[in-house]
C-alpha cells in the first residue's frame, strides 16, 4: 500500500470520527428547547398481566366498539375524572354485551335439559332485559365513581383553601402558602393538588394555571374560582385573604347542605320499608284473630 493511500485512508478516518462527534454533540437537543418543549402526556394505566379470561376476551372487542364512536363526550369526561383508560372501559363493555347476549340462552339450554319450560315470550323479554342490564352496568358503575370522586374534589378544596388562608394569616406569600397547604392534607385528592403545584414549579409556570388545569381534569369548576383569586394576588398584588376565606366557607356550606340533602333523600326512601314492615306486623297480628272469626 503506497503512502499516498494510506495517508488519504488516515485522514478519511480521521474526518469521519470527527463528523461522528459533532453529529452526535449537535444532535442532541438543548437545554432551552428541553424546557420549551411542552411536557409529555400523562402515563395512561396499564392493565396487570393477571388480567382474567373475560378482560383479555373483551380488548377484542374494543376496536370495534371505538369503530362505533364509543366513549361519548359524557364518558371521556367521567374516564378523565376516574383517571381510567378508555380501552379498558371499551373491554368492559364489550365483555357486558358478551355475557349479555350468550348467557341467557345457555341458562334457557340448561333448564330445558332439565324439564323446566319456559314461554318464548318470557324467556325473550328476559334476554333482552339481561343483556340492557350487562351493556349499561359499566356506564352506571363509571357514573357512580367519577360523582364520589368530584365529591371528594370539592371537599378536599374546601379544607386546601381554609390551610392556604391560614397560611396567608401567618405572612406567607402565595406560593409558599399553597405550597404549605398542599403538603398537609393526605388522601388522593390532596396528592393530586401537590403533584400539579410541584409539576408547574418544575416548569416555572404560575400556580393559579396547574389549579385551573386539574379543575379542568377533574371536571370540578370550584378550582377555576379560586385560581382566579390567585391570580389576582400573584399578577396584581390584591389582597385576597378575604376573599379565600368566603370562598372556604361557601365550599364548606355547599358541602354541607350536600350531605343534609343526602340524608333526607336517604331517610325518604326508608319511609317505604318502614311501612311495609308496619303492615306486615299488623297482618301478621291480625291474622289468627280474622281466621278464627271466617272460619270458625
Amino acid at each position: 500500500m503506497s503512502p499516498l493511500l494510506a495517508a488519504a485512508a488516515a485522514g478519511a478516518a480521521a474526518g469521519l470520527g470527527l463528523w461522528l462527534v459533532l453529529a452526535v454533540r449537535w444532535a442532541r437537543p438543548t437545554l432551552a428547547e428541553r424546557l420549551a418543549d411542552p411536557p409529555p402526556p400523562r402515563p395512561a394505566p396499564v392493565a396487570g398481566e393477571d388480567a382474567g379470561t373475560l378482560a383479555r376476551l373483551g380488548t377484542l372487542g374494543i376496536p370495534l366498539l371505538a369503530g362505533l364512536g364509543l366513549p361519548g363526550p359524557r364518558t371521556r369526561r367521567n374516564l378523565r375524572v376516574c383517571e381510567r383508560e378508555a380501552g379498558g372501559y371499551l373491554a368492559e363493555k364489550f365483555t357486558g354485551l358478551l355475557l349479555g347476549l350468550l348467557l341467557p340462552p345457555l341458562l334457557g339450554g340448561l333448564l330445558a335439559l332439565s324439564g323446566v319450560a319456559l314461554g318464548t315470550a318470557y324467556g325473550t323479554a328476559a334476554w333482552v332485559l339481561f343483556a340492557l342490564v350487562a351493556w349499561f352496568a359499566p356506564d352506571l358503575s363509571l357514573r357512580d365513581e367519577a360523582d364520589r370522586r368530584r365529591k371528594q374534589m370539592r371537599h378536599t378544596l374546601a379544607g386546601f383553601a381554609d390551610l392556604v388562608v391560614v397560611s396567608l394569616a401567618g405572612g406567607a406569600g402565595v406560593n409558599g402558602a399553597l405550597s404549605d397547604a398542599a403538603a398537609a392534607g393526605g388522601g388522593w385528592a390532596m396528592s393530586r393538588i401537590r403533584e400539579s403545584l410541584r409539576e408547574a414549579a418544575l416548569l416555572r409556570r404560575p400556580p393559579w394555571t396547574a389549579l385551573r388545569e386539574l379543575g379542568e381534569r377533574f371536571d370540578t369548576p370550584e378550582f377555576s374560582e379560586l385560581s382566579a383569586s390567585l391570580q389576582l394576588a400573584g399578577a396584581d398584588g390584591a389582597r385576597i385573604r378575604g376573599s379565600l376565606a368566603a370562598k372556604a366557607k361557601t365550599l364548606r356550606t355547599q358541602f354541607l347542605s350536600e350531605i343534609d340533602a343526602e340524608a333526607q333523600s336517604a331517610t325518604e326512601r326508608m319511609s317505604l320499608p318502614v311501612v311495609l314492615l308496619f303492615a306486615g306486623f299488623l297482618v301478621l297480628l291480625g291474622y289468627p284473630a280474622m281466621s278464627h272469626i271466617l272460619f270458625a
